[in-house]
């Protein structure tokens, strides 16, 4: 019994020195490298019990912190645990109950809003209520299933006995902690890539037999990891494809991820897009992928310690710096081509407000935008636009 116990000590005395510099996962890595008490099953069941206190966002913060930790792994837990059926057996019969009765039982005043205190910033088509909840829960590990591979990953998968789900032709939905790069050749066969992220690509849709005569150059211009890179190869076939990074380490990483791929025909270069860029040929593009820096707001329920220590005057920090970087980018696109801009933000400051800086100073107009909402299938929340440059 003093095991649990210890649990909710040893979370208190991580949260208490953690200050949320780094991601929280790369903190607790090296905590247990230099803790070697923990076992595995240990590190588990604290690392757990310190995510659920984020993602109680900024609701009462005055509540001693292990009162705070037991609450909030009450209020994220879907099925009973070990840890609530010795210090709170009375919750742990009543984990299925609904947020507001869970509330009741435990006499605690939280308002949803205080959660997520920044609600009269999201964009209007989000239901709040829905999203603000929806940071209770971890979200699901998401596959894109490349071209000509969907019974080869399905098989594999059943073969393996891992539970999935598929959404689309070429989505499957698995339980966050699954391993699968033991099981798939991941990139070769499937990509791990949010449903949102594989919606937003959707947005390509059409836009072969649009370019084809004059061929599609694509420039993916914050490429990160590579993921939209792989998509708009695998929807729009032979591209010539261009990508950057301000960062040349993730450009390395990208390489390796596109020798995976079997994605060899492209140019690369290092480019702070604030400022007028060169790169490989100089040329205009048909179609440019912007998936812009943000306050990621849309993926805190994997991050909830982001959601924990945000700073509201980020915002508009990434809202000045989207709109430096579109100032850049949005002059070498083609006559006639498409700019797909996209954020995982769920702020309209960072969302619609940027596209209508767009159309209002630039030659583009909106072919289609969207909330990609993931709050109701367990997946990131994102943004998208899909403008067209005046011929």
């Amino acid at each position: 019994m003093s095991r649990y116990y210890s649990y909710i000590n040893s979370a208190a005395t991580i949260l208490a020195v953690y200050s949320g510099e780094e991601p929280f996962a790369s903190y607790l890595k090296k905590y247990f490298g230099q803790h070697k008490k923990f076992g595995s099953s240990d590190r588990k069941q604290v690392t757990n019990l310190c995510y659920c206190f984020f993602r109680l966002g900024k609701a009462l913060p005055d509540i001693a912190v292990e009162e705070r930790i037991l609450l909030s792994l009450f209020l994220c837990s879907g099925e009973p645990n070990k840890i609530l059926q010795v210090v709170k057996p009375i919750w742990n019969e009543q984990v299925s109950l609904s947020f507001s009765d869970k509330l009741k039982l435990t006499g605690h005043d939280l308002p949803v809003f205080s959660i997520f205190p920044w609600y009269e910033e999201l964009s209007e088509a989000i239901d709040t209520n829905s999203f603000i909840l929806s940071h209770l829960q971890q979200p699901d590990l998401f596959l894109r299933v490349r071209p000509g591979n969907e019974k080869n990953v399905s098989g594999k998968l059943n073969a393996a006995k891992i539970p999935f789900q598929m959404i689309t032709d070429h989505c499957i939905a698995l339980p966050n902690a699954t391993k699968v790069d033991s099981i798939l050749a991941i990139d070769a066969e499937a990509v791990i890539q949010d449903y949102s992220s594989q919606k937003a690509g959707e947005f390509l849709k059409g836009l072969n037999p649009a370019l084809s005569k004059t061929g599609i150059a694509v420039w993916d211009c914050c490429a990160a990891s590579g993921g939209k890179s792989i998509m708009a190869k695998d929807m729009l076939g032979d591209i010539e494809l261009t990508v950057s990074d301000v960062r040349e380490s993730i450009l390395a990483n990208l390489k390796k991820r596109f020798t995976a791929a079997k994605l060899y025909r492209y140019q690369s270069f290092v480019a702070d897009l604030t400022q007028p860029v060169q790169y490989p040929g100089n040329k205009n593009f048909n179609l440019i992928i912007a998936d812009l820096p943000c306050t990621g707001s849309g993926t805190w329920g994997r991050t909830p310690e982001q959601l924990y220590y945000f700073d509201k005057t980020t915002i508009d920090e990434y809202a000045a710096l989207q709109k430096r970087i579109l100032s850049t980018i949005v002059r070498h696109l083609a006559p006639g081509g498409h700019l797909l801009y996209i954020t995982c933000s769920v702020f309209k400051k960072e969302n619609e407000e940027a596209v209508a800086f767009i159309t209002e100073n630039f030659p583009l107009a909106e072919n289609k935008t969207a909330i990609i909402k993931g709050y109701d299938k367990k997946a990131d929340t994102m943004f998208a636009s899909l403008l067209t440059k005046a011929l």
